[in-house]
């Protein structure tokens, strides 16, 4: 199986079922959305899966791309799928390992623009909201959107985010988080 990305690009995937690449409707329309922030940005893919999404913002001209997967396999296609696509000024890094624990090793970076797709059943959503809380990997203006079932609810989000968007897409949803506004207490 292949992915067609911007520009007509077309990019590897595993055989079978091992990753779910997001649907060119949603891949589409969230670059619609984050159109003008794409240019020179730092992004990182959580759960890159076939790295299709760190792709496209290679594409489109993020300077930087961090992606976090735990397949072997998947690290592999990644690298190949972005070294494809990237240019000279850009930089790329594939960590394998579960999102959880590598989320530390970013610590003290932050990120323009964060992508997070994790198996929708999975048990991942809220350990991973807060970790990216507690590193603040999300720059000032940063953005995180996070794939889903439109059926799940995502729970409490940490002090430090909160959602200023949905958008549902079909059999999936976006939900979009934001840095939290620091109000003062009067």
């Amino acid at each position: 199986m292949s992915v067609r990305i911007y520009g007509n690009r077309q990019l590897k995937t595993l055989p079978g079922q091992e990753t779910r690449p997001t649907l060119a409707i949603v891949r589409s329309a969230l670059f619609n959305i984050w159109q003008g922030a794409i240019v020179d940005s730092r992004w990182l893919d959580l759960c890159a899966g076939s790295g299709a999404m760190g792709a496209e913002a290679l594409c489109r001209g993020a300077a930087v791309v961090v992606g976090i997967e735990q397949s072997t396999r998947a690290c592999a296609i990644i690298r190949q799928n972005w070294q494809q696509v990237a240019q000279k000024t850009q930089t790329f890094q594939v960590l394998r390992g579960d999102v959880r624990q590598r989320l530390k090793a970013l610590e003290g970076r932050q990120f323009d623009r964060v992508y997070f797709d994790p198996p929708y059943e999975s048990a991942l959503y809220e350990p991973v909201l807060e970790a990216i809380a507690h590193f603040q990997l999300l720059a000032p203006e940063g953005e995180l959107a996070v794939e889903h079932s439109p059926d799940r609810v995502l729970m409490a989000t940490p002090s430090t985010l909160e959602i200023c968007r949905q958008k549902v897409y079909g059999n999936t949803a976006l939900t979009f988080y934001q840095r939290a506004v620091e109000r003062a207490i009067v």
